[in-house]
């Protein structure tokens, strides 16, 4: 029993429509006297199945832009849109929906729970998705395995390398079985060898799963190797290419 997906399964038909989009994005943090522009008219856009990066410095609204995908953060202007329903027109149970099951985050440091060995933490986002008690354990070791990391399965985090946790997390977030997965700066803490290894690793599931994959990230090289780049600066997008 295969609870996570058909391996022999192609990659789904990118469509023309996108899975999520924010026309005119503005986020501004702070008071009238001390205001900061995270993003200042962003227009982005996302297909069902492409892997994109978001490239630029730090400080450049990468991160905030992620945060507003998923509804972390309220827009102070403009629309988000999830499979063509604006965000904000949904109610707190069907944004938790979205952020339990339509999106996942992996973020630059594992953040695994430190009390939780690498089959709990992945079972207990399983859980909090909605899985049936029946299949947690199932699809917990599946993903597991599926990252190279089943027969750590009982190790706590600190007894993991800092690779080997980024990989727990990964299985942790596909545990939600997202449609679009948000990865900012996932490689940061990693040595040269670890990330690429990592890239491959989330490349070859993206291609398996078919989801969407948003990596922010400020590192040109690894932005190039991915499949379409959106370069920001200062809160604005600059520059769109492959």
């Amino acid at each position: 029993m295969n609870l996570i997906a058909d391996p022999h399964r192609e990659r789904p038909t990118q469509s023309p429509a996108p899975i999520a989009a924010c026309v005119g994005l503005t986020v501004a943090f702070g008071s009238r006297d001390a205001l900061v522009i995270a993003l200042d008219d962003v227009d982005v856009s996302f297909r069902d199945g492409e892997t994109v990066a978001l490239w630029g410095p730090s400080g450049s609204g990468k991160t905030t832009l992620l945060h507003a995908f998923g509804g972390l953060v309220e827009p102070t202007g403009g629309v988000v849109f999830w499979r063509g329903a604006p965000l904000s027109s949904l109610d707190a149970a069907a944004r938790a929906r979205v952020r339990t099951r339509g999106i996942a985050y992996i973020f630059q440091g594992a953040n695994l729970l430190p009390a939780f060995t690498a089959y709990e933490n992945v079972a207990f986002a399983a859980v909090c998705a909605g899985d049936r008690p029946a299949d947690v354990e199932l699809l917990a070791l599946e993903l597991l395995a599926l990252v190279g990391l089943d027969r750590k399965a009982d190790h706590l985090p600190s007894e993991l390398s800092g690779g080997e946790a980024q990989r727990v997390a990964i299985a942790r977030a596909l545990a939600q079985r997202p449609r679009l997965l948000l990865c900012d700066e996932p490689t940061g803490h990693l040595d040269t060898d670890t990330t690429a290894r990592m890239l491959e690793m989330i490349d070859a599931l993206q291609r398996r799963l078919g989801f969407t994959l948003v990596v922010a990230t400020h590192d040109a090289d690894l932005a190039a190797g991915l499949g379409r780049a959106v370069e920001l600066r200062d809160g604005r997008v600059v520059g769109h290419g492959r």
